[in-house]
């Protein structure tokens, strides 16, 4: 199985570009593997949609990954790691990674942690499923769950960012209230905020799961290989252009982003 994962690419999805913070992660870690991102801007944002119109999306996703004859897919996504992961884990011959259970795990290594707040979207956080994975590591965490819907939106369509602030701290208030140790991004999106974030409280305290998602992730892959570059494709389900204008201040795209058939 270590041989044929070699010579395979990994697939990495998010509803956009707020998986391209554990994209980059991976990429600045295992730069001679080949990675193959799918942002699904056509049905952004997951965390509004039912787990059944989820389970419909990421199953097309899944199949357009196979189709690629990928190793594996990180789900770079918290919402589908924690509505449809379960579900799907053992349909597809690749490994799966999802953001959620893994981040987790290493997360709650940390025993000094005692109070934790955890940001996410509507779907994530119904799903109580960062709460509980947590919880399965170190039972002794204090935990606060807090939705906040109108972020993706801001980094995806900038949309609400002439009020980015008062969005920001109408969700960040009740957090600091709760004195909490840390505060998990638990959206790949919410990482883009961070400066914003920091106007209102100092950055370490903000855990950003794509970084050890990503260390853990890479660890599992097989050792490097000899090529010291590895490629890159990108797919979307809509708009390339807007994709590539959304990211350009995060990430760097110099290969064409091209429109995914899903069919």
């Amino acid at each position: 199985m270590e041989e044929q994962r070699k010579n395979r690419p990994i697939g990495v999805f998010d509803s956009g570009v707020g998986g391209l913070t554990v994209l980059k992660q991976l990429v600045k870690l295992r730069p001679d593997m080949d990675y193959i991102y799918f942002g699904d801007t056509k049905n952004l944002p997951y965390g509004e949609k039912s787990k059944s119109r989820l389970l419909e999306i990421t199953r097309e996703i899944f199949d357009f990954f196979e189709k690629k004859e990928v190793s594996s897919v990180v789900m770079a996504c918290n919402t589908s790691s924690a509505q449809v992961y379960e579900e799907l884990k053992d349909s597809y011959p690749f490994k799966l990674y999802p953001i959620i259970q893994t981040a987790s795990k290493c997360i709650a290594q940390d025993k000094s942690l005692k109070k934790i707040v955890i940001f996410a979207t509507n779907g994530t956080i119904n799903s109580k499923m960062y709460s509980k994975s947590l919880k399965m590591h170190n039972q002794n965490l204090e935990m606060l769950e807090i939705a906040c819907p109108e972020w993706v939106p801001i980094v995806e369509k900038r949309i609400g960012s002439e009020n980015k602030a008062e969005l920001i701290e109408k969700y960040l208030k009740p957090a600091l209230d709760f004195k909490p140790d840390k505060i998990i991004l638990g959206c790949t999106h919410y990482p883009y905020l961070l400066d914003d974030f920091t106007q209102f409280a100092p950055k370490n305290l903000f855990i950003n799961p794509a970084e050890s998602f990503s260390e853990y992730i890479a660890k599992d892959f097989p050792k490097p290989s000899t090529k010291n570059q590895g490629m890159r494709e990108f797919f979307v389900s809509s708009e390339p252009q807007n994709f590539v204008k959304n990211a350009s201040v995060f990430y760097e795209i110099n290969e064409p982003v091209k429109l995914a058939d899903l069919g």
